[in-house]
């Protein structure tokens, strides 16, 4: 409800009144949970963050290769910016935050990056990704599945796995090594 609010508000404008009310709990008891409002925003980045956290350790353990894991990536990535806490992580801005929680944010986000260029090596080592700057190829990804969370609407025409499949297969074709993009 929180990370709704914020998107529709702002998080300058959404009060915890307000989160409260859309909650059904008074004010003092959304206090007991989280002492302040950046501790609810810090905890709507984090339900996003833990949630591609558990989808790269999975890709990680598939044994897939570059192309596919890479794939899978863009799926599970696409399909969380079709969600609250995906669009969260990029409609609010996190210098909102207090020093050391945007140092935590911007450190999650480094590690998403990190990922990405991984895969992108992997993929390179296999030979199922053509050689490229992993750097610009990593910028194009997350930018592609970073603005779903701006334009996403739960009532739009595209499923979340609509959007995971028609994501995978547009970013992914032009870094395949093979004609048909590689397996995975």
């Amino acid at each position: 409800m929180a990370a709704r609010l914020f998107i529709e508000r702002g998080y300058n404008r959404a009060t915890l009144s307000d989160v409260a009310e859309k909650l059904h709990v008074t004010k003092p008891a959304l206090y007991h949970y989280f002492p302040s409002k950046e501790d609810i925003l810090l905890e709507c980045y984090r339900l996003g963050n833990e949630s591609i956290r558990a989808e790269i350790e999975r890709i990680d353990a598939g044994g897939a290769c570059g192309i596919g894991k890479l794939r899978d990536f863009i799926r599970s990535y696409a399909r969380l910016m079709a969600t609250d806490h995906g669009a969260i992580l990029v409609r609010v801005d996190d210098r909102e935050l207090s020093p050391g929680p945007r140092a935590e944010v911007r450190g999650w986000k480094r590690a998403i990056d990190a990922a990405i260029r991984r895969f992108m090596r992997d993929g390179v080592a296999d030979r199922s990704v053509r050689p490229c700057d992993e750097r610009a190829a990593a910028l194009v990804i997350g930018g592609a599945l970073n603005w779903i969370g701006h334009w996403h609407r739960p009532d739009g025409p595209m499923s979340q796995q609509e959007i995971g499949e028609q994501f995978a297969d547009l970013l992914t074709r032009g870094f395949a090594a093979s004609a048909l993009g590689g397996s995975g």
